[in-house]
């Protein structure tokens, strides 16, 4: 161990041969000790290797996408990022840790809620389209598809861990309340019409949610040619006509 630390000063990536032969052991010793170079890592007490929680992310997203939370594996997760299980439960001590970094690392609740944060002033005509146009980006920016995120955020919620279920709630209610809260001062303004502002919200996500699930489909095998961010800036925009006052329209 006191050889690993002097290897890591310098500022390398020391392989186990590399600590092996420093320490002047076979690395058949250096295996009786650790199972693994992240063991001897954890017991040195030093961050995991530089990339190690994006890898782990990027391949959760991927699996979680594939099998939902409750049937990811870590194990399967550990070996498809490349990673120790040391590793592993190192950066994401459990399910609960590792979907809470899923939601905040892609599901749209933080964009939306710096969106609600900073322009607050915007009419809904501005605003609302803008929200649809974040949420797009979120699960299809820069080519990727990240709905199999959206699935387990939402479909599955009710069958997550406690603790799990917990931290998201708490997520989405935050988000929700400052939409909420927004609705119910345009519509106490006369720009928008009376309803429940839940029920507003919902009407407002469900068409563009429901778009964003089934639109691989619908450009495979319906022939959908609309861009993406134009087809919720449409949805979005259909809500808002449903959403202007009736004296506004006579």
């Amino acid at each position: 161990m006191n050889k690993a630390r002097g290897l890591l000063r310098t500022g390398g990536n020391p392989t186990v041969a590399q600590v092996a032969a420093a320490a002047g052991v076979s690395r058949s010793s250096f295996y009786r000790e650790f199972d693994s170079r992240e063991a001897l890592l954890e017991a040195l007490d030093l961050q995991p290797e530089p990339g190690a929680g994006d890898r782990i992310l990027e391949a959760a997203l991927k699996l979680v996408g594939a099998h939902g939370l409750n049937g990811l594996s870590m194990d399967d997760l550990a070996t498809e990022a490349v990673v120790s299980r040391a590793t592993l439960y190192r950066l994401f001590p459990g399910k609960t840790a590792l979907f809470t970094s899923l939601v905040h690392r892609y599901s749209p609740l933080d964009p939306v809620a710096e969106l609600m944060a900073t322009r607050l002033d915007d009419p809904p005509a501005v605003l609302l389209p803008e929200i649809a146009r974040t949420v797009y980006r979120t699960f299809y920016g820069e080519g990727e598809n990240r709905v199999g995120v959206l699935r387990a955020l939402f479909f599955e919620l009710s069958s997550l861990s406690p603790d799990a279920a917990e931290v998201t709630r708490d997520a989405i209610a935050g988000m929700v309340g400052s939409v909420v809260l927004y609705l119910m001062g345009h519509m106490r303004d006369g720009r928008l019409r009376q309803m429940h502002p839940l029920l507003a919200l919902q009407s407002f996500v469900g068409p563009i949610f429901f778009h964003l699930i089934t639109r691989p489909v619908a450009e495979q095998m319906l022939g959908l040619d609309i861009e993406g961010e134009e087809a919720v800036t449409l949805l979005a925009e259909n809500w808002l006509r449903a959403m202007t006052p009736e004296e506004a329209t006579t």
